[in-house]
C-alpha cells in the first residue's frame, strides 16, 4: 500500500462530533457486490492497482467501525480503535486472494481484530492502573525510582513506600504491573511449541459472525429505505390506511377506518389489499 492509500484509510478524526461525521461518511459509501469485489481484488493481485485497493478498503470501512464498537468497554478512544482496525483492513486487502472463494469481509475480520487486540493489550493495562490521581502519581514516581534501582529488594520497597506515602503492597503491585510484558496477539511465525498460549486463542468471539451481522444490517437498512420510498408512491388515503393498520404502535381496526372514511369495512380491506400489492410490486422492481 502506498502512503496515500494508508493516509486515506487512517484519517479517523478525534472528538465525538467529528468521529460521528466520519462514521456517517463511511456508512454512505456503496458496498461492493461479489462480482465487483472479485474484479477489484483480481486487479490488485495481478497488477498491484492501487485504485482497486482503495475501493476495496473504502467499501469496508463501515465494517471496521462495527467491529471496533465491540471494544468500547475497555475505556480506550473509539477513534483509535477504528484507526487500528483500519490498519488491519489494509493488511487484509493486501493478502486477500479472490480465488479462494470467500468474501473479503469474512477474510478481513481476523486482521481487523488482530490489530485492535494488539492495541488493547498494549494500552488497556496501563490505562486501568492509572485511573486515579494517586495511582498516576505512584506510577510515574515509581517509574523514576526503578530507573535508578532496578528490581526492588524488600528494603527498597519499604523505602519507596515511605518516600511516596503509600503502602508496601501498593508499591509491589504497581511494580509487578509495570514489569509485566504485553503478550503478542499471535504466536511468532518461528514458534514450533504447540503448547504456547497466545491471546488469539481466547480473545476471538465465536458467539456470532460479525460479517453476517453487517450484511444483515445493511440489507435491513436498504429494505427499509425502499419500503419508505414505495409507500410515498401511494395516494394519501392508502398511505394512511397502511400507517394505521401496520406501522403505528397502536393498530387501528378496519371498523375504525371505515367510520373515518365513511365507507364499509370491506372497502377498507380492499384498499389495504390493493396498497399492499402495489408495495410488493415496487419492492420487487
Amino acid at each position: 500500500m502506498t502512503d496515500n492509500t494508508q493516509s486515506m484509510a487512517l484519517m479517523v478524526p478525534q472528538g465525538s462530533s467529528s468521529l460521528e461525521a466520519y462514521i456517517q461518511s463511511v456508512k454512505s459509501i456503496t458496498m461492493l457486490d461479489a462480482e465487483q469485489e472479485y474484479e477489484l481484488a483480481k486487479r490488485l493481485q495481478e497488477t498491484g492497482d492501487i485504485q482497486a485497493a482503495k475501493k476495496l478498503i473504502m467499501s469496508h470501512l463501515r465494517f471496521v467501525v462495527h467491529v471496533a464498537k465491540g471494544y468500547a468497554g475497555y475505556g480506550l478512544p473509539q477513534a483509535d480503535l477504528i484507526q487500528e482496525g483500519n490498519i488491519g483492513l489494509m493488511k487484509a486487502v493486501k493478502r486477500f486472494d479472490p480465488n479462494v472463494g470467500v468474501r473479503l469481509v469474512s477474510f478481513a475480520v481476523h486482521w481487523i481484530k488482530a490489530e485492535i487486540h494488539e492495541y488493547v493489550l498494549k494500552n488497556w493495562r496501563i490505562v486501568k492502573v492509572a485511573t486515579t490521581k494517586a495511582q498516576r502519581k505512584l506510577f510515574f514516581n515509581l517509574r523514576k525510582a526503578k530507573k535508578r534501582l532496578g528490581w526492588f529488594s524488600d528494603d527498597e520497597v519499604s523505602m519507596v513506600a515511605e518516600n511516596l506515602g503509600v503502602s508496601k503492597a501498593d508499591v509491589t503491585e504497581m511494580e509487578s504491573r509495570m514489569s509485566a510484558q504485553d503478550p503478542a496477539f499471535d504466536l511468532a511465525s518461528d514458534n514450533d511449541d504447540d503448547q504456547d498460549y497466545a491471546p488469539v486463542h481466547y480473545l476471538e468471539d465465536h458467539s456470532s459472525d460479525l460479517a453476517v451481522q453487517v450484511e444483515n444490517a445493511d440489507w435491513e437498512s436498504n429494505s427499509q429505505a425502499r419500503l419508505l420510498s414505495a409507500i410515498k408512491t401511494l395516494d394519501e388515503r392508502s398511505q394512511h390506511i397502511l400507517q394505521s393498520r401496520w406501522l403505528n404502535e397502536e393498530k387501528t381496526t378496519l371498523q375504525e377506518l371505515a367510520a373515518h372514511y365513511q365507507v364499509s369495512a370491506e372497502r377498507i380491506r380492499q384498499l389495504e389489499k390493493n396498497a399492499m400489492n402495489k408495495l410488493k410490486g415496487c419492492m420487487q422492481a
